[in-house]
């Protein structure tokens, strides 16, 4: 309907256009005390130059009116009479082809109606005085010829057409803005398609009634134009980082247009709010950032896209070619932990990861700040489990959002679990940004449950892990570590056995900086084979910390790797003892049922489907070193909030049944341990 009548408005108003330029032409020196002049080069030159003065509420000059007008206030007054070049697109839904007809109505629009500006400015600064010029405020009126009444005519159906308009653009764009739910508040603004935006429209029509009764437009219209200046930035924006960064998905029909452009025009719109008023603006941007933060967290994605979004992929992809395939230098070394979710046992329903694996993935990264990606292994055959693999990573990647946890999901179908988890370690991630760290969990079930296939992949996982040179973080007690709300008290012990490149005590320090464990402190443990050595190298191992910028209190123990259970040391008298006790006897029936194996089947000794060498006095050797190093951690940790050990790597000669016997050996009677291995490269540096 408001369409239909447009017309009948425009006309009167094309009328009274007539009738101001017929009079400003014919106008004479007939009236000179009025002001009114007729057209005079004299009179343009007076009225050229600036005279700000100060006016009453009414806009009447005064000397001691209360409104100070100067450039950038008369801006904000003047700026609501082109502010209708968004009216094509606010009302894009009545336009039968909105991608011709915005932008040739929209420019056909603004260069008619500047034209038209800037000729009445010349005619009107010529035709009257500055004093006619700022006191008549129906100038056009009085000038008109031959009907000064149609003037008043046209400047009520003007008005009039435009309110109808704003009334009926305004309150469908609030209704389009509810419907994409961008912003969740406004959903009582939703309307069905093709239906009337009844609510929106008492809104928007209360909201006009507010600043009529206010009764000073030009209080109201620099308010005004502070808003329809951020929406023309978003809009110039918007244009330039998708001009910018070349997204395939830009292919505007408008061709005359350059990222330039656009920029330029933001930037002029920042310009002039701040020339209207800075306060105001600092206000307004404010604003305009809480707005955004609410949608990003609260608004649902639109199917239109997000310009930021792709400016932050091309960043990505820039700074991954700029880091290229080089060594990053250990000052700018970042865990990026690779998170192996898969269970060695039963989860239960619905729970993709264990809980307490996101809380220590966060506990590796300084401030929250970082990426994990959190891969499991789904047991069958890709073609026929590449739903269910979809549905396990959405769940997965679900639940790493609800723990709070920056990282991405990952799903890979794999015949098992070695040959899943060798295809990841190879292929996950991009350049340098490919996991440096494998965390998982320590079977300890192994034994309760008799799952004999847990060890050969337990050890094969390592030992990919090694091939691969990534380091590795087994944790042992995952059901109670903390969360943040659990707050640590005690020391964070490390056992410094072999050099790592400083994993250990990085990772020490990260835990530091969580609120669980911030009341805790280091201690660092080395382990001399000679008394003559100990002090000398707690001294080394001092002077190494102070250079990192490392605070721990060290301690050097003194024990000798290669004494045996008959020499030197005697047996030893701990807690322990029976666990050891019961690990030999187990490697014993082991290694018995594999010699009674390979003697029937007429093959040598084979274990895990390949032949080994066992040397029964070296698995000796390594049970009771373990044993020492499990009785020195209990001695010295045993209240310690969490401890920090160097894995041994597997024997190569080995089963990998005795390897799970030496760790259990190890971890006996620990409640909380990090079994940590580097990768042969320094994470941590003197260089200052």
């Amino acid at each position: 309907m408001i369409n239909r009548v447009a017309p009948a408005f425009l006309i009167p108003v094309l009328f009274s256009l007539v009738c101001i330029f017929l009079g400003v032409l014919l106008a004479r020196k007939d009236h000179p005390t009025e002001g009114i002049v007729g057209l005079n080069s004299k009179t343009f030159r007076d009225n050229w130059s600036s005279d700000y003065q100060k006016t009453n509420d009414a806009g009447i000059p005064q000397p001691d009116g209360s409104t100070t007008w100067d450039f950038n206030s008369l801006v904000g007054l003047f700026f609501p009479a082109v502010t209708g070049i968004m009216a094509g697109s606010n009302r894009s839904s009545s336009l039968r082809d909105t991608q011709r007809s915005i932008p040739v109505g929209t420019l056909a629009a603004t260069l008619t109606t500047s034209c038209l500006y800037l000729v009445s400015l010349v005619l009107f600064g010529s035709v009257a005085s500055r004093e006619k010029l700022l006191t008549d405020r129906l100038l056009t009126a009085t000038i008109a010829w031959p009907f000064p009444s149609l003037i008043k005519i046209g400047i009520i159906l003007s008005t009039m057409g435009a309110a109808l308009q704003s009334l009926t653009g305004a309150p469908r764009l609030l209704a389009a803005i509810a419907n994409d739910d961008i912003l969740p508040i406004l959903n009582y603004f939703k309307v069905a398609d093709g239906g009337e935006p009844h609510v929106a429209t008492f809104f928007t029509a209360f909201l006009c009634i507010g600043c009529v009764i206010i009764g000073n437009l030009d209080l109201i219209t620099p308010t005004v134009t502070m808003f329809f200046l951020l929406c023309y930035t978003g809009v110039n924006l918007s244009c330039f980082l998708l001009d910018l960064l070349d997204a395939p998905s830009w292919r505007p029909r408008w061709k005359f247009h350059h990222w330039s452009t656009s920029l330029v025009g933001a930037l002029l719109c920042i310009v002039i709010m701040f020339l209207i008023s800075w306060s105001f603006t600092v206000v307004s941007l404010a604003l305009a950032s809480l707005i955004y933060k609410y949608v990003s967290i609260k608004g649902k994605a639109g199917d239109w896209g997000d310009g930021f979004k792709s400016a932050y992929f091309q960043l990505a992809l820039r700074s991954l070619r700029s880091l290229g395939a080089n060594q990053v230098h250990p000052k700018n070394w970042y865990p990026i932990p690779l998170i192996f979710c898969r269970p060695w046992g039963k989860l239960p329903e619905n729970v993709p990861c264990h809980p307490k694996l996101a809380d220590f993935a966060n506990c590796m990264k300084k401030k929250g700040r970082g990426m994990s990606i959190f891969v499991s292994i789904l047991d069958g055959d890709y073609h026929e489990c590449a739903e269910d693999a979809k549905t396990a990573c959405k769940q997965l990647s679900t639940y790493i959002d609800y723990k709070n946890c920056e990282g991405v999901a990952e799903i890979v179908v794999a015949p098992n679990m070695s040959e899943g988890f060798r295809g990841i370690i190879q292929t996950m991630g991009l350049g340098n940004l490919k996991p440096n760290i494998v965390v998982m969990r320590y079977p300890e079930i192994w034994r309760r449950e008799n799952l004999t296939e847990i060890p050969a992949t337990f050890v094969g996982i390592i030992n990919d892990c090694i091939v691969a040179n990534k380091a590795v973080v087994i944790v042992k007690g995952l059901d109670e570590w903390p969360n943040e709300y659990q707050r640590q008290y005690g020391t964070i012990d490390l056992y410094w056995i072999v050099r790592d490149g400083g994993l250990m005590l990085l990772l020490s320090q990260l835990l530091l900086t969580k609120a669980s464990f911030e009341n805790c402190k280091i201690q660092v443990f080395c382990i001399a084979e000679d008394d003559g050595d100990a002090e000398g190298l707690k001294a080394d191992v001092k002077k190494f910390l102070y250079d990192l910028r490392m605070q721990a209190e060290v301690f050097v123990i003194t024990m000798k790797w290669d004494a045996q259970m008959d020499g030197g040391g005697g047996s030893p008298q701990d807690e322990s003892t029976e666990a050891f006790t019961s690990a030999q006897q187990r490697i014993e029936d082991y290694l018995t049922q594999m010699k009674v194996g390979a003697q029937t089947e007429g093959t040598p000794l084979m274990a895990d489907g390949k032949p080994v060498i066992v040397n029964e006095k070296q698995v000796e050797k390594f049970l009771y070193t373990t044993l020492k190093l499990n009785s020195i951690i209990l001695r010295y940790s045993r209240m310690a909030a969490v401890v920090l050990v160097s894995l041994p790597p597997p024997p190569l000669s080995h089963p990998a049944y005795f390897y799970m016997e030496y760790m259990d050996l190890l971890l006996e009677n620990v409640p909380r341990i990090l079994i940590v291995r580097g990768y042969r490269r320094d994470v941590v540096t003197l260089f200052t």
